[in-house]
């Protein structure tokens, strides 16, 4: 499955800053645009594993999961 966020970035003095609009605490700041970008999508993918455990977690047994497609 590909999905496709939208982040807002932008240069301030010497660094890079980041935020993806439909993760929560989901940014970062680096040195350079590459390395920002890079951070970001290292952020959403732990995040997005984390909330996976977390959801599993409190579903305890007998759950199914379902394959949403947006």
């Amino acid at each position: 499955m590909k999905a496709e966020l939208k982040a807002i970035i932008k240069k301030d003095g010497d660094w890079w800053l980041g935020w993806v609009q439909e993760i929560p605490g989901a940014n970062a700041q680096e040195r350079t645009r590459e390395e920002l970008i890079l951070s970001l999508k290292a952020a959403v993918n732990d995040i997005l594993e984390l909330r996976c455990e977390e959801a599993k977690k409190q579903a305890e047994n007998d759950y199914e999961e379902v394959t949403l497609v947006i």
